[in-house]
């Protein structure tokens, strides 16, 4: 599947099992066994530098419909906004959960926590999709520092169900939309460096979801809420999202909320590098440990673009998977 062109390749079938008493546990388990499926699916020659994907694990908590682990280029992530749209249809459509016009709820385990999500559903067939996720929040605000060329930024960083950095890419000269993807991927790792050298990062619930996952870098449109802001998300190892990035919607709503620029209630439009969209707001407060916290819902669709198996030949070195940049 993909959401707003960002893809999602869904094991089905064929995983071996990962054992764990909670989520956490069979991400820790399937990081430290199983890492040669990851490279072999998400990598070339099935992949891409920038594929993205879902593998559905047994559940944890009692109110979970279906559980997943998300696995990328570098590894394994603790929330993933698009890839929950795209399960959420995909719940619906292959009988994991019953569906119930004119809403179907599907709440999804994820490594964060629990994840509620809701499924358009009219006359039996599945659409759109919002999810309100875990409790979000900014961690720290207009942090100074600058690149190992010397040139000094500001950003904020927020949490989402993932820590990111988020900061105006007019700070460097550069628009998201317009100037070349590459110099965005650039400046982006360059931040990354930067704050993992200088912010030591922790969550309230788990040391495991305590590190950076990507820099978001935005239009600078966070004053107002009326109008669309776009931005480009740049996670893991420098992969492009090409969504909106569900996560990092939470993220930058939660740090404008803080920041007093979005009251809730309203919805505000998110969009990608590529143009598509997300909506988001504000959809009730709370707190996560001693930091004041919102609930995001972040609404978008996914569509189905294909289905395919794979396979290994023993002999087969490189079709373990590789990359090239």
């Amino acid at each position: 599947m993909h959401t707003g062109g960002e893809p999602l390749r869904i094991i089905t079938s064929g995983y071996p099992a990962i054992p764990g008493d909670d989520i956490l546990a069979k991400r820790r388990y399937a990081r430290d066994e199983l890492d040669h499926l990851r490279r072999f699916l998400m990598f070339e020659p099935r992949g891409h530098y920038d594929m993205y994907g879902a593998i559905l694990v047994e559940t944890s908590l009692p109110d979970a419909d279906l559980a997943v682990l998300f696995i990328h280029n570098e590894g394994y992530s603790t929330m993933c906004g698009h890839a929950i749209i795209a399960l959420g249809r995909y719940a619906v459509d292959h009988g994991l959960v019953a569906p119930v016009e004119p809403i179907t709820p599907v709440n999804i385990e994820c490594p964060c926590g629990l994840v509620r999500a809701e499924v358009s559903v009219i006359k039996g067939k599945s659409g759109a999709v919002r999810f309100k996720s875990v409790p979000s929040f900014m961690f720290a605000a207009d942090v100074e520092l600058a690149l190992v060329d010397g040139r000094a930024f500001k950003t904020d960083i927020g949490y989402g169900g993932a820590f990111y950095a988020v900061l105006d890419a007019g700070q460097f000269g550069l628009a998201v939309g317009s100037s070349p993807v590459r110099d965005l991927i650039d400046i982006a790792q360059s931040v990354c460096s930067a704050v993992n050298a200088s912010i030591t990062l922790n969550h309230p619930d788990h040391d495991d979801l305590a590190f950076l996952y990507g820099a978001i870098l935005t239009d600078g449109k966070d004053t107002s809420a009326k109008e669309p802001t776009r931005n480009i998300c740049v996670f893991a190892d420098n992969q492009v999202d090409r969504s909106p990035t569900g996560s990092g919607v939470s993220a930058r709503l939660a740090i404008q909320h803080a920041k007093g620029l979005i009251p809730t209630g309203i919805t505000r439009r998110f969009e990608s590098v590529i143009g598509s969209d997300f909506d988001g707001r504000i959809f009730d407060t709370s707190h996560c440990g001693p930091y004041p916290a919102i609930i995001a819902e972040v609404s978008g669709k996914a569509h189905y673009s294909g289905e395919a198996g794979f396979w290994h030949d023993t002999d087969d070195e490189i079709g373990r998977g590789f990359t090239v940049r």
